[in-house]
């Protein structure tokens, strides 16, 4: 990086989220800006995730950006290659590889109160910024549980983001550890080939099959020569997925059929009614995530495969040990135990405007206004952030509704920023910070929405839930709702923080702002927009 580089917006991430912001910032006409990758290849998890079998459960046509349509596709459920290698093409279709800064991890966000701008610190040098959009993902940092007899487990160790290509696996002895989306992938991946499979499943999945199918040529060339039926497609996929909706959010009792259709699929693989009972959950369906696999259930039902219905508990030597004291001496052990979701690693590294990180901001539980701006964080925003995850549809479609935000909110600062007068008197750099009140009535009301949804009513303990059991995950409405509520930005909901020089002998942004954040505490009502949750 050039020494002493500024920049007017840093984009982290160059996934789905970071690539979409760089092609958004482009249409805005907005030049000025980086991508920073700490990898050396663009694709996020569909880079870091490249375990056998790894697949996407979302079609294909639905999985992808409205502004940049497929017509390739090859599978109507894509496979990891497919979608990295359709996140290469948005790269180069959209001229976005000269703004990635590769191999740059950062190391530390920090906002300069005095300048009205974040001090960016990555492993290949710092720079600043006007904007930070922290586009990391919720399913970028692995979690490994702490395991008694871990270290000192003589074989090989590996999560499924971090797949050991180079380990045979053939006739290997081999533990499995977790039943989440990316096990029930793995299993029947490698299930024909290892000498042993012991799966140590804490809580069983219901499991859907899986109805994938090649896209015809024929199909090909009509998306190809007509476009508006690719565009048909997708507006078919997401208009089911909406309607689906409300069994989740409002009538979970409405999920018994679709609980009676797992059933049936599992009792078709599995004959075995000991083993049916192990695989079979005692909570209402939808409440984990819905795992679709046509393979799973016959791979668990084959002679090489051992299912212990307990978690790890601990390793002695080359032995693991299940929680209800079933073991099994093993080569390797494959951790399919998802991800820092609640608890994202960044937040640690993003220091505000009070000195605080936004890990310590979030220590009683993550919440940003729409899902994007956090109090005490000027000029930040995040995509996928709190409460914007989907239990039935596509990610591709809250993020492109984070991106409409993030564009009104550039041009709000642009407004705000531009000077007043016909002689250029005033205005000057300037900031947004979420109103803490503001925040408090979105979560509050998100909270409220959620509280009879099937994710915190279906009688499970999911990825969804952080440490205090709250649900900070998932977005509790329909796409469509969270489109509307991100279409503009409401001026209302936030602090402009201006930098025009010295107030009362101190900088603005610094003892200002901490003014007219104890101020605003006594605004007895905050502006809604439309759309608000």
């Amino acid at each position: 990086m050039a020494e002493h580089e500024h920049v007017r917006v840093a984009v982290i991430g160059s996934g789905f989220g970071g690539l979409g912001a760089a092609v958004r910032l482009r249409r805005e006409g907005i030049t000025d800006f980086v991508v920073l990758e700490r990898a050396d290849s663009v694709g996020g998890t569909w880079r870091d995730n490249s375990y056998p079998g790894c697949a996407c459960d979302v079609p294909s046509h639905l999985y992808s950006f409205s502004f940049a349509p497929n017509p390739e596709w090859p599978r109507t459920f894509s496979g990891q290659e497919h979608i990295r290698a359709y996140l290469e093409h948005v790269t180069d279709l959209f001229g976005l590889r000269p703004h990635i800064r590769f191999d740059s991890e950062v190391k530390l966000m920090s906002w300069d109160n005095e300048h009205l701008r974040w001090n960016i610190e990555t492993t290949r040098g710092s720079l600043s910024a006007d904007v930070v959009v922290s586009a990391t993902g919720p399913l970028s940092d692995p979690k490994i549980p702490e395991i008694p007899g871990l270290a000192s487990f003589p074989g090989q160790v590996f999560h499924s983001a971090r797949w050991d290509h180079d380990y045979d696996l053939r006739g290997k002895r081999v533990a499995m550890v977790g039943t989440g989306a990316s096990a029930i992938q793995i299993v029947p991946s490698i299930q024909p080939q290892v000498g042993r499979l012991t799966l140590l499943q804490r809580t069983p999945p219901w499991v859907m099959p899986r109805m994938d199918r090649a896209i015809s040529g024929a199909e090909r060339r009509l998306h190809r020569a007509l476009p508006f039926t690719t565009q048909l497609r997708r507006g078919l996929l997401w208009g089911i997925r909406e309607l689906q909706v409300q069994a989740f959010t409002k009538h979970p009792d409405e999920l018994g059929l679709v609980e009676q259709l797992a059933r049936r699929n599992m009792a078709r693989a599995i004959k075995d009614p000991a083993l049916r009972a192990k695989l079979t959950p005692d909570y209402r369906i939808g409440c984990k995530r819905i795992l679709l696999s046509s393979a799973y259930y016959p791979a668990l039902a084959r002679p090489n495969v051992d299912v212990v219905a307990s978690g790890l508990s601990e390793i002695r030597g080359s032995t693991v040990v299940a929680a209800d004291g079933t073991e099994a001496e093993v080569d390797a052990i494959i951790f399919g135990t998802g991800f820092h979701v609640t608890d994202m690693p960044i937040a640690e590294r993003v220091v505000g405007a009070e000195g605080v990180t936004l890990a310590e901001s979030w220590k009683n539980g993550m919440q940003a206004l729409r899902g994007a701006a956090a109090p005490g964080f000027p000029n930040w925003m995040t995509i996928i952030g709190p409460n914007t995850g989907l239990g039935n549809s596509s990610m591709i479609l809250m993020i492109e509704s984070q991106l409409n935000y993030m564009a009104d909110y550039l041009r709000q600062l642009d407004v705000l920023g531009v000077p007043p007068g016909p002689q250029g008197t005033g205005g000057g750099r300037t900031a947004l910070d979420a109103r803490p009140t503001a925040v408090e009535d979105w979560n509050r009301k998100v909270q409220e929405r959620m509280k009879r949804t099937v994710w915190n009513t279906g009688g499970c303990t999911s990825w969804y839930l952080d440490a205090s059991g709250r649900n900070t995950t998932i977005w509790p409405g329909t796409t469509s709702e969270f489109r509307r509520a991100t279409r503009r930005v409401d001026l209302g909901e936030y602090l402009v923080i201006r930098k025009t020089g010295k107030t009362d002998g101190k900088p603005a942004g610094t003892a200002v702002q901490k003014a007219e954040r104890a101020a605003e505490k006594t605004v007895a009502a905050v502006p809604q927009s439309e759309g608000a949750a």
